[in-house]
């Protein structure tokens, strides 16, 4: 059995991203910040070019540290520490414990609707073997149902392709149609955070409340 490490930083480690209104020096300092409190080695992190597809890769020690135009990245690697950066969108870790395979993942409305949680699954069963009852999937801080509101448009995508139970007045619960995505394949350990980054007082950056926002991360690591 490999142990796991997996944590979601908030506004107190800082800005870890560098796409946004801020200094890279600022950005190295709080990366280097995260590396030390986490034990991870920092030129092993491997970190994405987010851009809201369904692009899955599987990185290792001889892929580049920082992949472009991708969405989600998985590894059986024990010295890469694979991290994703967000501001509302859900940071979804998946691990498999018995195998030693980890992921994260990027996924926002759009990454949702093209099933990013159901591809980055698959992609962890087929090339690694992973069982689903093995698989664990960590949902962590993001807009909720709560504050997620979107276009009437929007709204019936979501009730032709997932079903009405997840918009409610225009109102759409994206972290319920990701769990029902792994559910369906069998995977039925899902933990979703209650926090909402937009209403919540949880200390955790929303781009809908702050549009200059910063990015919190979630980090995933076998150790």
């Amino acid at each position: 059995m490999y142990e796991i490490f997996m944590k979601f930083t908030d506004i107190e480690d800082g800005n870890i991203a560098y796409h946004v209104p801020d200094t890279k020096e600022n950005v190295d300092k709080n990366r280097e910040k995260l590396a030390l409190k986490y034990d991870f080695d920092l030129e092993n992190l491997v970190y994405m070019n987010q851009v809201h597809g369904n692009n899955v890769q599987i990185v290792d020690e001889n892929s580049s540290r920082f992949i472009d135009n991708c969405d989600g990245i998985i590894t059986n690697n024990k010295n890469l520490t694979l991290m994703v950066m967000v501001a509302d969108c859900i940071p979804i870790l998946f691990m498999d414990k018995t195998k030693g395979v980890i992921s994260a993942v990027h996924a926002g409305r759009n990454s949702t609707f093209l099933k990013i949680a159901e591809i980055t699954a698959l992609k962890m069963m087929n090339a690694y073997s992973c069982r689903p009852d093995d698989i664990e999937v960590v949902m962590g801080p993001s807009i909720k149902s709560c504050c997620y509101e979107v276009s009437s448009e929007l709204e019936q995508i979501v009730n032709e392709t997932f079903g009405k139970e997840f918009a409610n007045n225009r109102k759409i619960d994206l972290h319920g149609i990701n769990k029902t995505l792994v559910n369906n394949l069998g995977i039925k350990n899902v933990i979703c955070s209650d926090i909402c980054t937009q209403c919540s007082d949880a200390p955790y950056f929303s781009y809908r409340k702050d549009k200059e926002s910063g990015r919190f991360c979630g980090l995933i690591k076998i150790k």
